[in-house]
C-alpha cells in the first residue's frame, strides 16, 4: 500500500510539474502576443480628375515594434496597388526629375518631360493626419533606398512633424493604364515617443496646356 501511495505522489508531482511548465509556456505566449505584429486592413479608394481616374486597391499594413526597442521607434510594412487610368496626356519622354514642388499634399516629381504617377505615405508623430494636417508635410519628402518598391527607409520624427515617404513613381508618356504595385515596403520611424500615424497618397500630374494635378488620399491608420 505504501508503495502505491508513493507512486501516486510521484505521479501527482509529475502532473503538477507538467502543469507548471504549461503555465509558463502560456505566460510566454501571452508576452509574445502583446508584442506581436498588428495587421491593418485598409479600404480601397478612387478619385476622378481632369483626364485621369486614380484608384488604390489591396492596401494593408503590418505594424511592429522597432528592433531598437527604445519605446520611440516602430516599423511598418506597407502593401498596395496605385492605379491611374489616363485618358488624355501629351505624349513625351521622361524629363529631368526636379524634385517635389512643395505644394501641400503632393510630393510629386514636377517633371515637365512627361506626366507622372507618384505614390507613397505621409507619416506623422502626435499628429492626426486629416486634411488640415497634410500641409505640415516636409516639402522635400523622402524616398525608399534605391528609388524602388524593394527598398526601405528610416525617418526621425519629432512631436507635431509630418513627412512624406515616396514609395515609387512611374512616368506617363501616353494615354493608358499605369500602376505601381508594392509589397511589404518598410518604413522605420524613430524619435517619436508619442503616437504615430500614417496615410497613403497617390498623385497624378498631367502636363501640357491643360495642366492638372489629382491626389487620392488613403485612410489614416495608427502605427503605434
Amino acid at each position: 500500500m505504501s508503495e502505491n501511495r508513493t507512486d501516486v505522489v510521484r505521479n501527482g508531482a509529475r502532473i503538477a510539474g507538467v502543469g507548471a511548465a504549461a503555465a509558463v509556456a502560456v505566460g510566454l505566449l501571452s508576452v509574445g502576443a502583446a508584442n506581436a505584429d498588428a495587421f491593418v486592413a485598409l479600404p480601397d479608394g478612387q478619385k476622378a480628375g481632369p483626364g485621369v481616374t486614380i484608384a488604390r486597391t489591396g492596401e494593408h499594413a503590418v505594424v511592429s515594434p522597432s528592433m531598437a526597442a527604445n519605446g520611440a521607434g516602430r516599423v511598418v510594412w506597407v502593401s498596395g496597388n496605385a492605379i491611374a487610368d489616363v485618358a488624355v496626356t501629351p505624349e513625351g519622354e521622361p524629363g529631368p526629375n526636379n524634385g517635389p514642388t512643395g505644394a501641400d499634399g503632393t510630393n510629386n516629381s514636377s517633371t515637365h518631360g512627361a506626366s507622372q504617377l507618384n505614390t507613397g505615405y505621409l507619416v506623422g508623430c502626435q499628429v492626426s493626419i486629416g486634411e488640415d494636417a497634410i500641409g505640415l508635410g516636409a516639402s522635400a519628402g523622402l524616398s525608399l533606398d534605391g528609388g524602388g518598391v524593394g527598398g526601405s527607409i528610416g525617418i526621425d520624427l519629432g512631436p507635431g512633424e509630418v513627412k512624406f515617404v515616396q514609395i515609387d513613381y512611374k512616368d506617363i508618356t501616353k494615354p493608358g493604364r499605369y500602376s505601381v504595385e508594392y509589397q511589404d515596403a518598410e518604413i522605420e520611424v524613430q524619435g517619436c515617443a508619442g503616437y504615430a500615424q500614417a496615410r497613403s497618397y497617390t498623385v497624378v500630374e498631367i502636363i501640357g496646356d491643360h495642366y492638372s494635378k489629382t491626389t487620392l488620399y488613403g485612410q489614416p491608420f495608427s502605427i503605434g
